[in-house]
């Protein structure tokens, strides 16, 4: 964990940077308060140890001004006053707790340890996954009993993930967290500490704990992928699922509804093994069709957002895939998680019920909104991907301005509406909030202080950013701070304008910003045996404007190739007859056909098949159950490239012709 030391005593730094490094803590030090500002302002920590009596910027204005911007990082105070008034100040001043100098320094650890605990996804003082455990207050990773020897990088990776459990960390996040600024090495470096933190995990015994995203990075596995098994002949896990995770999206009700009955079924044929298991009379051909059915099902169940019943499809499936013998403790370890998507799906069933009965009384509100739309079909389709124009006259785009400028939004709305726009101007909070779900713009710009509270502006332009499909924003402000355009950046503002800003300049920022964000309508060909997630993944993708053919049977595969003529080819691995790998090849020997992304669906996540994917000309592989927002960044991030090939071509043969 990154820890910032902001102290100007230098026998308390002597004494506390070897302390605190003894712990296993990253330590960067600053020895006054603009200096550790600055480093506040560039970096992220996990928490900020903090002098109240500070050169240039004290301490309790350092954490008023930290609060300010919307930064919730824990911050422990250290303080030789010990008066109520001075601690009310720190605490007030938005400070997470404080220490009296002289401090006694196994409480400031633990002062310290409880603070990391309550602002970590696991509150549990002991960070564990399965049987592997990690004690901040030892420093000590064990598994099972068997103590792990790690390096102070080793360490810190793991504590990181097993914090963070649901975030995916890139190499370079990893570097800004685990190393400090004054020693930073290569990625190469990064891989290199991921490969052995993992020879070690495994020597001990335990399952790999982290997951390679590709393209992404890393981050720590869900238990149900194997974190709970010991080892053959050990007592399984009680597979317990929450009721948090049997919730499907109301949207996606109907769809499932469709297809419950064909997931009972394939449920069904598991139970079937199992039984002929238990009574040793399993057929192969029976074990090898329910290991495909479970197969199926983590894609399934997965792609409604069932991510804990999917990891037990997971796990049903690598059981039944192993031929060797059926002991009477593999059957009983294989009927629990069966047992468990049984009261899965009577979950989903409960949840349905009330959800539906929700519906029922927000009826009225949705026949109204119906008809709202009926008003506005005359209107244009989202223009995310229509073709690029050469200036900035898009007479389809609507734009939403967000200010409380009167004289700068009627100057910008004049400008917009000459230039062909559309435009709709909100004043406040509430007034923004209902032009994003009445009017649904192209395009977003907005002051970041309109509502004279910063805040609201960051929350605002965050929403703006996680929207489905996220909403091109364009930021301005009036005050010039260095710390605005940082965080407007994170939070996913595609421009950053400086007030005062000239009209014509502002509406050319947006053309700018549309133009770069949009892709023209993009072509994508689906190959998965299961018509379930074929449908669901068009529920998924036909909001961002792309245009589908959906085939459950790769023996039609050319056929609807050359019919179609796809941007983008999207494939499942093990289909039957014909496999993706199959298709990848047939694809990448055609010269026509040979530079079209393919990007690979797939539950395997062995490393064997996922190198052989790229060797035969994969793009891109992604994981089962499908995570929306990350297939969509994929999707797009191949097709920008594959546009920027294609325009690189047609620029090489134009100088060929012209003989350049």
């Amino acid at each position: 964990m990154k820890i910032l030391l902001v102290e100007d005593d230098e026998t308390i730094v002597q004494l506390l940077q070897p302390t605190l490094a003894s712990q296993r803590y990253l330590v960067e030090l600053a020895t006054d308060g603009q200096a550790g500002w600055e480093l506040v302002d560039s970096f992220e920590y996990d928490l900020i140890l903090l002098d109240v009596m500070l050169p240039k910027l004290d301490g309790i204005n350092f954490c008023k001004k930290l609060r300010a911007k919307g930064d919730r990082t824990p911050v422990l105070l250290l303080t030789a006053q010990d008066s109520s008034t001075d601690k009310v100040r720190g605490l007030d001043a938005g400070a997470d707790d404080y220490a009296l100098k002289p401090f006694d320094i196994e409480e400031l650890l633990a002062r310290i340890r409880a603070l990391l605990r309550r602002s970590s996804v696991t509150p549990s003082p002991v960070l564990e996954w399965g049987f592997l455990r990690l004690d901040p207050s030892s420093c000590e990773v064990t598994y099972d009993g068997k103590l792990l020897h790690l390096t102070a990088k080793e360490y810190g990776i793991l504590e990181l993930l097993l914090r963070n459990t649901h975030r995916i960390f890139s190499q370079s996040a990893l570097l800004d967290r685990v190393w400090s600024f004054d020693e930073p090495p290569t990625e190469n470096t990064v891989r290199a500490h991921i490969k052995s933190l993992r020879q070690k995990i495994k020597k001990a015994g335990a399952p790999d704990p982290i997951e390679t995203v590709y393209g992404l990075g890393y981050r720590l596995k869900a238990e149900e992928q194997g974190a709970g098994s010991r080892g053959a002949g050990e007592q399984g896990s009680n597979y317990q699922l929450p009721t948090s995770q049997s919730q499907i999206p109301a949207e996606l009700i109907p769809l499932w509804e469709r297809h419950r009955e064909k997931y009972i079924e394939r449920i069904g044929v598991i139970e079937q093994a199992i039984a002929s298991a238990k009574q040793e009379c399993l057929d192969p051909q029976l074990q090898h069709q329910a290991a495909k059915e479970a197969h199926t099902l983590i894609g399934s169940l997965g792609s409604f957002g069932l991510i804990a019943a999917s990891q037990l499809c997971r796990q049903i499936e690598r059981e039944l895939s192993d031929e060797t013998q059926f002991t009477q403790e593999r059957i009983e370890h294989l009927s629990e998680p069966i047992v468990a998507l049984r009261q899965t799906l009577n979950a989903v069933e409960d949840l349905k019920v009330k959800s539906q009965k929700s519906e029922i009384k927000n009826q009225e509100s949705g026949v109204r909104s119906q008809k709202s739309e009926v008003k506005s079909q005359h209107s244009p389709p989202n223009a995310n991907y229509q073709l690029p124009t050469t200036s900035y006259q898009l007479p389809t785009t609507k734009l939403l301005i967000v200010d409380s400028d009167r004289q700068m939004t009627q100057a910008v709305t004049t400008e917009a509406t000459t230039a062909g726009m559309e435009v709709v101007v909100a004043r406040d909070l509430s007034q923004a909030r209902s032009a994003i779900a009445c009017t649904k713009p192209d395009a977003v710009l907005l002051d970041l202080y309109f509502c004279q509270n910063r805040v609201h502006g960051l929350q605002f332009l965050s929403t703006l950013a996680n929207a489905q499909p996220p909403i091109p924003t364009i930021v301005l402000t009036a005050p010039q701070s260095f710390a605005d355009r940082v965080e407007a950046a994170r939070l996913g503002a595609r421009s950053f304008l400086q007030k005062p800003v000239p009209p014509a300049q502002a509406i050319a920022a947006i053309a700018q910003v549309l133009q770069a964000s949009t892709t023209p309508e993009a072509k994508l060909m689906l190959v998965d045996d299961d018509p379930q997630l074929l449908e669901r993944l068009q529920i998924l993708l036909e909001p961002w404007g792309f245009r589908l053919t959906l085939l459950a049977d790769p023996q039609q595969f050319w056929h609807y190739l050359e019919n179609f003529r796809p941007d983008l080819l999207i494939l499942d691995i093990e289909m039957p007859q014909l496999s993706g790998i199959d298709l990848c090849q047939v694809v990448r020997n055609d010269p026509q056909w040979s530079e079209l992304p393919i990007i690979f669906l797939s539950a395997r996540t062995d490393a064997e098949i996922i190198h052989r994917v790229f060797t035969l000309g994969a793009d891109d592989y992604v994981n089962k159950p499908v995570i929306g927002p990350e297939l969509v960044a994929r999707i797009l991030n191949r097709l920008e490239r594959s546009q920027i090939r294609h325009q690189m071509l047609q620029l090489q043969n134009a100088k060929l012709m012209t003989g350049e």
